[in-house]
């Protein structure tokens, strides 16, 4: 069984290396090294960080990015969700996704966004089951080992938070 709870700085070592194992993929993120803690604290929202445990141990994190600095952004955030590869396929990544959504709802998120490679099939998958949907695609919007990569782009827009 999944338990979710509230990422703690002490969590870092196990998380950056489930953050190492899908860069290793090459369909998870155009990133190519794990960023420090500090780095990696400093470029996300200080909510909403949530790690995935199956009997005690941490099998995957999900976390928001601010997508802009700009104050009328303030309630669109960008989704990152990682899954150890022991544990893909057993809905470690759909149960961080559905907290996920509710951290951001309760921390005033009315937008989130995801940037997904075409390839990662898993990760369009969670994202449609949990109200996302297709907003377009960016066609070779960044290279990868000198090759051009495109992503798909997916919002959810809350029905609870920002409908004034």
């Amino acid at each position: 069984m999944v338990t979710v709870t509230l990422m703690q700085p002490a969590n870092w070592e196990i998380v950056q290396s489930i953050y190492l194992e899908g860069i290793e993929t090459g369909d998870a993120t155009f990133q190519q090294d794990v960023p420090d803690w500090d780095a990696w604290n400093r470029d996300h929202l200080t909510h909403s960080r949530l790690v995935a445990l199956i009997i005690d141990q941490i099998v995957g994190w999900a976390a928001l990015s601010p997508v802009s600095k700009r104050q009328v952004y303030a309630g669109v955030a960008e989704v990152s969700v990682y899954v150890s590869e022991k544990y893909r396929g057993q809905k470690v990544g759909n149960t961080l996704l559905e907290h996920l959504i509710k951290h951001s709802e309760t921390n005033n998120i009315w937008t989130l966004q995801s940037s997904i490679f075409r390839e990662n099939k898993a990760s369009i998958y969670i994202h449609e089951c949990n109200g996302f949907r297709f907003v377009g695609y960016r066609e070779k919007i960044g290279q990868m080992n000198g090759i051009w990569r495109d992503t798909l782009l997916f919002e959810r827009r809350s029905r609870t938070v920002g409908n004034g």
